[in-house]
């Protein structure tokens, strides 16, 4: 089953999208009411509108409930830290973005004015259902599984020599996640095993398998919940692979196209837009530079 949030004639709301993904019905009952029973809720759950919504006439809009939190690790493929000559962390490292970092599936990423390092980073998203209980697998909570690009600003912090997660990982609108959550009936409990794979003007940049997570997504959904009480509608971003940008230095541009495809969830696609000039006042506070005051 396909879950996706939209906007269509002003409205947002949750909708219920067909087999073969061009119409929609939307779902009147509260997210709350079926997002938590670890599987594909049933029709009479959801309170389905009888009449459909071309998905053509709708903006797709990133999976997130109203209120829930976006939760992110990093740190998590072997591969990629071994490029950067790291060792394996002792255990996971977290972070915040506010629900303004992120874009639908197909909206433009924003260039932000504070970088000129910006990269990519293909990642598994996994959405809660419902609060943790005490249960063999923590992944029984979700909903099921999303699409995600957790871009990254890689000079952040490099002024002050420290590690800036605000900058690096919060920008306004500079997130893709999406287009659509695929339940948790369609994957089971436990670690999924699943391709993933993100391009830039269609060259292959990162391709890998989650089943190469240091920290399955049990530990995680665990690390998180003992820290923040998850709640419905959270998303978690699982961290990315090796392929990186910071490896070679080949950065994103302005105009730049990147694709990312996740196995039986589905495909994103982002223009990189034209970085936003900040005024004189602003841009004293870029990248962590002190005001001169």
């Amino acid at each position: 089953m396909r879950l996706i949030r939209v906007e269509h004639r002003a409205e947002r709301f949750w909708a219920l999208l067909d087999g073969d993904g061009t119409c929609l019905q939307r779902i009147r009952a509260p997210f709350a009411e079926w997002a938590g029973n670890g599987g594909a809720p049933a029709p009479t759950q959801l309170a389905l509108d009888k009449v459909g919504i071309a998905l053509a006439q709708c903006r797709v809009l990133p999976p997130l409930e109203p209120g829930a939190r976006v939760f992110g690790v990093g740190l998590n493929y072997l591969s990629h830290l071994e490029r950067l000559g790291s060792a394996a962390p002792e255990h996971p490292l977290g972070y915040i973005k506010p629900e303004s970092a992120l874009v639908g599936a197909w909206d433009d990423i924003q260039y932000p004015a504070l970088t000129a390092q910006l990269d990519y980073e293909v990642e598994l998203v996994a959405v809660v259902g419902r609060a943790l209980t005490d249960e063999p697998h923590a992944t029984d909570c979700l909903l099921g599984y999303t699409c995600g690009n957790d871009i990254s600003a890689r000079d952040a912090g490099k002024r002050i020599a420290r590690l800036d997660l605000l900058t690096q990982k919060a920008m306004d609108r500079t997130t893709p996640c999406g287009p659509w959550v695929v339940t948790l009936d369609e994957f089971g409990s436990g670690q999924p095993q699943l391709d993933i794979a993100l391009a830039v003007n269609d060259e292959r940049r990162q391709f890998d398998n989650t089943r190469q997570m240091l920290f399955p997504i049990d530990e995680l959904l665990n690390y998180v919940d003992a820290r923040i009480t998850l709640q419905p509608g959270d998303l978690l971003f699982t961290g990315s692979t090796h392929g990186v940008g910071l490896e070679d230095g080949r950065f994103l541009q302005p105009g730049d196209q990147v694709q990312v495809h996740i196995e039986r969830i589905g495909s994103m696609s982002n223009r990189v837009s034209v970085p936003r000039l900040l005024s004189p006042a602003r841009s004293a506070g870029r990248l962590g530079q002190p005001d001169a005051r």
